[in-house]
């Protein structure tokens, strides 16, 4: 299934995408959140789908994020070597974990916001992973069991905040708009291999990003196992994965976002998604 959520900003109503056309699902009664996830809501929607005559939603709506905020956003940095290599840091050793606020999600088509006093707004495309179940202390052979499906993730990045003015990375990834995800989400079904997927990122119309999921240092079962060490993940949680080489902050010299670039970013599998950068006002 592809799921979707559509309308005014934090009024949006669930929906799903079949062959193609998107369909109102808001008669189900739940928002796709932890509450669903956790009592098997995919399987319940599923046969609601089976059952129901659903109503068409136009072309024009605005579609939101397809997943309801989550309790957390966990982050995987320099998870691919060449990313590593053109920002000068080390390929890691172990994962690579930071947090980003819930408070950036945003639309797939949102605007994207220059923060206040931003001199160094970057991009990076990301497959994110989204869980299915609790899990805690979870072995690599049991994994993928609390997948519960992927979605197209922009890991926008404040370079200066993040890299220049000490501390965690964090505050140079939670500002808001920080974080569009989708267009949809995906169930593991609809993807057979998370480990060969192109993403690719443009900035006004110039590929900046082309890379591969099969040039992961570490795979998606790895990553689920080792950060379910270090806290419990909770159902309708993301992951994302890291992104690709191709990030402003890797060219020479820089290139950073300013009001009017769009950028354009897309995932086999997963759709096409489109922001605008917008000042700060």
């Amino acid at each position: 299934m592809k799921l979707i959520r559509f309308g005014e900003a934090g009024k949006e109503k669930t929906g799903v995408i079949i062959n193609d056309k998107k369909y109102d699902t808001s008669a189900f009664g739940e928002d796709y959140g932890e509450t669903f996830f956790e009592n098997d809501g995919l399987t319940r929607l599923s046969y609601f789908l089976e059952d129901s005559l659903l109503p068409e939603i136009t072309e024009d709506v605005r579609l939101g994020s397809p997943l309801a905020r989550p309790s957390k956003i966990v982050c995987i940095g320099l998870n691919y070597v060449d990313h590593a290599k053109e920002t000068n840091a080390t390929p890691p050793t172990e994962p690579v974990i930071f947090m980003k606020s819930t408070t950036a999600i945003a639309g797939p088509f949102d605007n994207i916001i220059i923060p206040k006093n931003s001199v160094k707004t970057d991009w990076e495309v990301e497959l994110a992973i989204v869980i299915g179940k609790k899990a805690s202390y979870v072995s690599e052979a049991d994994a993928m069991d609390y997948v519960a499906g992927y979605v197209l993730h922009n890991d926008v990045s404040e370079r200066e905040f993040q890299i220049e003015r000490g501390g965690t990375w964090d505050k140079g990834k939670g500002c808001d708009t920080f974080a569009p995800i989708g267009p949809f989400f995906a169930t593991k079904d609809e993807i057979s291999d998370p480990h060969n997927l192109r993403l690719w990122l443009k900035v006004n119309g110039k590929i900046m990003q082309d890379g591969t999921t099969a040039n992961f240092i570490f795979d998606i079962p790895h990553l689920i196992s080792y950060t379910s060490q270090f806290m419990t993940l909770l159902p309708g949680d993301i992951i994302s994965t890291g992104t690709p080489a191709g990030v402003g902050l890797g060219m020479k010299p820089p290139v950073y976002l300013r009001a009017g670039d769009v950028i354009e970013l897309g995932i086999d599998g997963l759709g096409e998604a489109k922001q605008t950068l917008v000042a700060y006002s």
